[in-house]
């Protein structure tokens, strides 16, 4: 296989792991005013994800860092295309982890929890319309740099792409408080599974329906089944009070729609809506060289981030109850 191969394919699961670990963090995130209805609540919610967003927030970091590696080219016609949607992205970004870091050092949370929830739901959505407009095309000239405008960005079918994440990514969040939490909140939050399953289903399989007409990619019919098959699981998972199998199956559909959007791109990395001017694995990648090296960075230190993740998340693996959590 050759390296610009195994560096899409290594691309493609970093962004995978983002959305599924961070995809919950959104769901908290937005989530947050519907289920806590206490200060109490809300202190035990966030403090569900408390030990663990930052470091889901490190495979975004590396996928950036993987792209520019990897495919300069690519990176620099996304970042400058997507200049206004990713800054944003950023912002909201900063304002989430600014939010988690100081409510519990402040007399009051409302604030912070605003801003976490805006801070949640901005990337869930914007995530979704940007990889939409990567996998259908953007305006590209000759030089590969992007020659369309914020409202080319902004078409019915990367809105529906942003819709689908959204939901996704907020069921995501119920599914987690459902295995994180107890009492009240766990009941509120199988409520909201119920309530968005179904909505998953219908946002989720209308956008992979398009993508899988608009780029015409037969295997991807595969990942589309896959995809709303675990979204049913998880909702009978959770009808059946087994938490942890649907988070399981809810983390299974994200998997499937990301490498749904993937498989389609493939073997580009940015088309054009002018073939001739898209950006392909093989004229936006570094040199073998390049690639080389990094292969034997991944090789050598990936296995051990895994480690210490996993370690992380066995370590914080129980229930919250709220006597357990202070109130602030």
């Amino acid at each position: 296989m050759e390296l610009t191969t195994v560096w899409f394919v290594l691309i493609a699961v970093l962004w995978t792991g983002y959305f599924v670990l961070e995809g919950f963090d959104f769901g908290v995130g937005i989530l947050l005013p519907v289920l806590g209805r206490t200060a109490s609540e809300r202190k035990m919610i966030v403090a569900g994800i408390g030990p663990v967003w930052d470091g889901n927030e490190v495979w975004l970091l590396v996928a950036g860092g993987a792209t520019f590696a990897a495919f300069p080219e690519w990176y620099a016609t996304l970042f400058s295309g997507f200049y206004l949607p990713l800054f944003v992205i950023l912002l909201a970004l900063i304002m989430r982890g600014v939010a988690l870091e100081y409510r519990g050092k402040s007399d009051g949370t409302r604030g912070w929890d605003r801003a976490f929830f805006w801070g949640s739901l901005g990337p869930a959505f914007l995530w979704g319309v940007a990889f939409a407009n990567i996998v259908r095309g953007v305006p590209l000239d000759a030089d590969h740099e992007y020659a369309g405008t914020l409202l080319t960005l902004l078409n019915p079918y990367a809105l529906l792409g942003g819709a689908a994440t959204l939901v996704l990514f907020t069921l995501h969040g119920a599914v987690f408080l459902a295995l994180k939490t107890t009492g009240q909140v766990r009941e509120r939050a199988g409520r909201a599974v119920r309530l968005l399953a179904p909505a998953a289903l219908v946002v989720g399989g209308a956008f992979l329906l398009v993508t899988q007409l608009v780029t015409g990619k037969p295997i991807t019919w595969l990942t589309v089944a896959l995809a709303a098959g675990a979204l049913a699981g998880a909702l009978a998972a959770t009808l059946r009070g087994r938490d942890g199998w649907a988070f399981a199956a809810n983390a299974v559909a994200i998997v499937a729609v990301t490498a749904t959007l993937f498989i389609c791109l493939w073997p580009n990395v940015m088309p054009a809506v002018d073939p001739a001017h898209s950006l392909t694995v093989h004229n936006a990648a570094s040199t073998p060289y390049t690639l080389t090296v990094m292969t034997w960075v991944a090789a050598i230190f990936t296995p051990v981030v895994l480690a210490y993740q996993a370690w992380t998340y066995w370590v914080f693996r129980k229930r919250l109850t709220q006597p357990q959590v202070e109130v602030s």
